[in-house]
Parts: structure tokens; C-alpha cells; sequence
């Protein structure tokens, strides 16, 4: 797990600053970022910091959620629909798959991608179309939906990156985008781009601490069941 998870690690810094480097170098500017500093009343506020403390207050908000939960898909789901989240299910993922979409969060979209969600998932034909969750029939890879759930719980936060535009901006960029779609690219792009990064990331970080905490609990208790220590 440890492994595996440096190398997720540096495989996403090495997309990060091979991204960044591309799109500084094809647009001749600085790697510095407007946002960084707000002055008022004399005193220099960090947004980042700011995004850093909301991103921990909605990562304890989720752990308590799914703790409460008791880490049941099911209950978790019920959860989301009460929340006004809609969840289909479909029998072949590849539906999805041959629109660039997985199966877990789909975010709201428009125009035809949105008009195929809606004929897929049996709503009224629509070009615009709301967050979902689109499940596939059978059993469903906890850690996989923890990842789904985080995303979705950013989207309902409002976090930066977690919104459509700059997870499409993400998918393009690190994948399919040609050196004149580089030579297009606004500034604001870029702060897309890498807050949709930063955010991929903190999904992933998220899912590997429960994974340690959860199976750690687990094998403690088994210890303690079998020959009464802990670890």
C-alpha cells in the first residue's frame, strides 16, 4: 500500500509540474498567481490558507458522515439522495466510458453529453443536466466510491476545481491537448487546471488515510477478538 501510493503520489506531482511548465513556458509568463494575497485593514490574508482550512473542516465533516454511516455504501447513498442528488444504476459501464465519463460522481453538464446522460439514465431529454450518480448493478468497490463521495462532498462545498469546466480542463490538458490548444489558453486556465490537480489529489490523499485507519481498526479488533491485545 505504502508503495503503491508514492508512486500514485509522484505520478500526479510529475503530471503537475509538467503541466505547469508547459503552460508557463507556451504562454511566456511567471509562475506566480494573483490569488495568493489579500490586503485589508493592514492585514495580509492567504487564500490558499483559506482554501487549505475549508478543505480540512469539509474532510472532517465527511469522516463524521461516514462514520455515522457505519461505512454502508447503501446508507451512504440514501445520504446523498437526501441531499438532492439523483443516483441510476446501469448494467454496462461502457456507456459511460464511450463519453469520457467512469461510474460514481458525474458532474452537471450541457449540450450533448447532457442529452445522453438524460436518455441513459431515463429522464426527460434534457441538454442540461444535474450532478448524478451513475452506479454500476452489482458490487461496488468501497474505496472507489469513498473517492466518488469526496468529490461530490467538494462539489457541495463549492471547492475550487471540483466543477465541471476545470475537471474537463484537466482531462484535455493532461491527455489529448496539442501544442496550438496549449498556444489558447488563458491564464485563468491555468489556476483551472491546477486547482482541478490539487483537488484530484486531496481526493486520492483522502481515500488512502481512510483505507490505513479503517483496516487498521480492523485488525486491531481481530487481535483483540482472537487473543485479547491490541497491535
Amino acid at each position: 500500500m505504502d508503495l503503491f501510493k508514492k508512486l500514485v503520489y509522484l505520478f500526479l506531482s510529475l503530471q503537475e509540474k509538467i503541466l505547469t511548465n508547459q503552460l508557463y513556458r507556451t504562454l511566456g509568463v511567471k509562475h506566480t498567481s494573483k490569488r495568493k494575497k489579500v490586503f485589508g485593514n493592514g492585514v495580509m490574508l492567504s487564500l490558499d490558507s483559506l482554501a487549505d482550512a475549508e478543505k480540512s473542516q469539509m474532510e472532517s465533516e465527511l469522516e463524521l458522515i461516514l462514520k455515522n454511516s457505519d461505512y454502508e455504501t447503501d446508507k451512504i447513498l440514501e445520504y446523498i439522495k437526501n441531499q438532492g442528488t439523483q443516483i441510476f444504476y446501469i448494467n454496462n459501464p461502457d456507456y459511460l466510458h464511450s463519453i469520457g465519463e467512469n461510474e460514481g460522481f458525474i458532474y452537471p453538464q450541457k449540450g450533448a453529453k447532457a442529452l445522453y446522460l438524460s436518455l441513459l439514465t431515463k429522464q426527460k431529454p434534457s441538454f442540461n443536466t444535474s450532478e448524478m450518480f451513475i452506479i454500476p448493478s452489482g458490487e461496488l468497490n468501497k474505496y472507489y466510491f469513498v473517492y466518488h463521495l469526496y468529490n461530490w462532498y467538494a462539489f457541495k462545498h463549492g471547492i475550487a476545481g471540483i466543477d465541471s469546466e476545470s475537471q474537463d480542463l484537466l482531462n484535455k490538458y493532461l491527455f489529448d491537448a496539442s501544442e496550438e490548444d496549449f498556444k489558447k489558453l488563458q491564464l485563468n486556465d491555468i489556476y483551472k487546471l491546477k486547482d482541478a490537480i490539487k483537488q484530484d489529489k486531496s481526493a486520492i490523499e483522502f481515500v488512502f488515510r481512510l483505507c490505513q485507519k479503517v483496516e487498521s481498526s480492523k485488525t486491531a479488533f481481530d487481535k483483540l477478538k482472537n487473543d485479547g491485545t491490541s497491535i
